[in-house]
């Protein structure tokens, strides 16, 4: 018995009361946020500078909430899920998400009466949610370059400078070039775009730097070769040093070497003129296989490895591969090949782009994502700057959201934004007549609430009433921030559709877990 943990234990509607209490203060606090005239949140923060932050973003604000009573933060803890699924699908939605699981719990409790039989009203929100999904899929549309900036900007809460960076990163690389955000050194946020493979791992010796001004090796028309075996002697690779050497070629080796061979190569590079340099393979264990497989296929090297038994001895210059140019710094080398994309790297990218879909974890899914923009060819990164530490930290989290808003955009189209496109799923639902059934009326008023409620929160955070212009913004759309109605795709109010179908989904999802709820069992905390 030495395990035993006493519990405590909540019933039927008290239970899910607790439950409705956590998630309105979640969701209270989340979703001040959203729209182009949400709020700030004031976060006491330990990670960051002063012990605070400052942020819109949804889901930073849901991540840092923790509730006292353990059955609300049961609550708070299934919504940070939907969140969490929301932002590891789409990359934004997370404040969706979390204002439509509140919508529907609180219309479930409105709608469904002792007269219903709960488990028959979840199974119609379940179908009529298809119904929802399939209507916003329906209302889609492609993204153009134009509507591109448009996702960017919204998504960077309506910041247009912040979007055009993004934008113009996103055009430069590509629809499957990858774009990262990473920290600014000083108060400017920029894009740099380079056309090739990237690889985390820089020069093994400050000998091989050609560019003095950037410490950087820079070298044209290089033969690469690729291996993960340890190169611990010069005479393992001389087959092909030799004629590199008399035919004054240059020679990137993506491998391990030894402390002597790194020594000799850098000697040779310094005293005779040679153009050499060397990088460790990047990443470890199955990573680094699977990375230098791709490094190989790119540049039209054969891949000398360990775990299949390759022997170096047997190395010739048919095994090298071939490079425009590379440029490595102290901690990253990009290959650029300016050649066309071969059949064998276009079935490799769409073997990756099976993998893929039928990966859940999130990790291999961003590994898979990384791997399929190396192989693409086009990889952008988005410096993000600030005055302060506290800026800096609202501004990436910000670009960041964007970043993967115009991703998902990228991948599955457009719908309006604003709340407009549930609203419309909603009026569909208002139009369907001759229900009889009890249960199936009960299940699509909770939708119908469900789906108006993004649109009435933004309204809301902008000091409007969704009763004074329901009937304009039905027909046609709302601008908030300039106040004005007309077509939400030509005024550029956007959302990725795949942003909104995930945070409507995992709404649903932990919505009608809780509705079906009927016993909670917590730990006994001790009372002081």
């Amino acid at each position: 018995m030495s395990n035993y943990v006493p519990k405590n234990l909540e019933f039927d509607q008290e239970g899910r009361d607790k439950l409705i209490s956590g998630i309105t203060k979640i969701s209270k606090a989340v979703k001040s946020t959203l729209g182009p005239r949400g709020k700030t949140v004031l976060i006491e923060s330990p990670e960051h500078v002063g012990g605070m932050t400052i942020t819109k973003d949804g889901v930073t604000v849901a991540n840092s909430i923790f509730l006292e009573d353990p059955v609300e933060n049961l609550a708070v803890q299934m919504l940070k899920d939907a969140a969490r699924r929301t932002a590891n699908t789409a990359g934004d939605g997370t404040t969706t998400a979390i204002v439509i699981t509140e919508a529907l719990v609180k219309a479930g409790q409105e709608f469904i009466s002792e007269d219903n039989n709960v488990s028959e009203v979840v199974k119609y929100i379940n179908a009529y949610s298809e119904k929802v999904v399939g209507t916003l899929k329906s209302n889609s549309k492609k993204i153009t370059k134009s509507r591109l900036l448009d996702v960017a900007t919204i998504s960077a809460n309506n910041d247009k400078h912040l979007g055009q960076i993004i934008s113009d990163a996103y055009n430069e690389v590509g629809k499957n070039g990858i774009v990262t955000v990473e920290r600014s050194q000083n108060h400017e946020t920029y894009a740099k775009v380079t056309n090739g493979i990237k690889i985390d791992r820089g020069y093994t010796s400050n000998l091989f730097i050609t560019n003095q001004k950037n410490d950087e090796s820079v070298l044209e028309d290089v033969l690469v070769l690729v291996c993960d075996q340890e190169i611990s002697n010069i005479l393992q690779i001389e087959a092909v040093l030799k004629p590199i050497i008399q035919q004054n070629k240059k020679l990137l080796i993506i491998g391990p070497c030894s402390v002597n061979v790194i020594n000799t190569l850098a000697a040779n590079v310094v005293r005779n003129g040679l153009k050499l340099c060397n990088i460790m393979p990047p990443q470890f264990g199955y990573k680094q296989h699977e990375l230098m497989q791709d490094i190989a296929l790119s540049v039209g090297a054969k891949y000398f490895s360990e775990k299949t038994g390759d022997d170096l001895s047997l190395l010739g210059m048919s095994d090298l591969g071939h490079a425009d140019k590379i440029i490595s710094g102290k901690s990253q080398t990009v290959i650029i090949k300016n050649d066309q994309m071969t059949k064998e790297i276009e079935d490799r990218i769409s073997d990756l782009r099976e993998q893929q879909e039928n990966t859940e974890v999130v990790t291999d899914k961003e590994f898979i994502n990384e791997r399929i923009a190396s192989l693409s060819g086009s990889i952008g990164a988005i410096f993000v700057g600030g005055n302060s530490d506290v800026e800096q930290k609202e501004k990436y989290d910000r670009v960041e959201d964007a970043v993967c808003a115009v991703r998902s955009a990228l991948e599955e189209g457009i719908v309006k934004g604003g709340g407009v496109a549930l609203m419309e799923c909603a009026n569909i639902l208002h139009n369907i007549v001759n229900i009889t059934n009890r249960d199936e009326m009960s299940a699509i008023d909770t939708l119908i609430s469900a789906c108006e409620e993004p649109i009435i929160q933004i309204l809301k955070n902008a000091g409007k009433e969704y009763s004074e212009i329901y009937n304009k913004v039905s027909t046609k759309g709302y601008d908030v921030k300039n106040e004005k109605y007309g077509d939400m795709f030509e005024m550029g109010i956007i959302d990725p559709l795949k942003v909104t179908r995930n945070a409507f989904v995992n709404a649903v999802s932990v919505a009608t877990t809780i509705l079906t709820t009927n016993a909670i069992i917590t730990h006994l905390r001790a009372k002081e």
